[in-house]
């Protein structure tokens, strides 16, 4: 069975994004290779304000991965390379887990986050925790939520100070 990481960036105070939903505090660090850590997935889930964002910066597409966007009121038009989904989309997910096919990357989106791992759709939460405060913004996981226990299962400290941290969800 195909499994969903969750993968994030975070500031050391628990938010995803800042107050008007920037990331410029989001730091890359050269150590970290973006084109192995994609190369696991095929299909990567994000949510309406992610994908919003995505196309501001003009990547809707990313080469390799089959986009699927959760939104209630974007339209299959609004961008045809991706697969629009109008419900949370538990149904669809189980039937896409047992298909054929490298992992299922989630990506941004702390309200589908919430959404999926509600209901048990996530099997790995992975988080680099970068070294800001930011004193507000959009949480990794807005409340209320349920309480998950979860295991490490990998770290790894960059020499910029951005902390990976590797997490299954039990």
């Amino acid at each position: 069975m195909r499994k969903i990481f969750y993968r994030v960036a975070m500031s050391l105070d628990g938010y995803i994004a800042g107050p008007h939903g920037e990331y410029d505090w989001i730091v890359s660090d050269p150590e970290i290779d973006f084109a192995a850590e994609f190369a696991r997935f095929d299909t990567v889930l994000v949510g309406r304000r992610t994908f919003e964002t995505m196309v501001r910066v003009g990547q809707t597409e990313i080469p390799g991965l089959q986009v699927v966007v959760f939104s209630r009121t974007l339209r299959r038009s609004d961008s045809p390379k991706a697969t629009i989904v109008a419900d949370h989309g538990k149904e669809m997910l189980t039937v896409l887990r047992s298909t054929p096919g490298k992992d299922i990357l989630l990506f941004g989106g702390a309200n589908l986050f919430h959404s999926l791992l509600k209901d048990g759709l996530v099997d790995a939460v992975e988080v680099s925790i970068v070294p800001v405060l930011l004193g507000g913004g959009i949480p990794m996981l807005p409340g209320p939520a349920a309480r998950t226990q979860s295991e490490l299962t990998g770290q790894k400290t960059f020499k910029n100070g951005i902390v990976a941290l590797r997490y299954v969800v039990r």
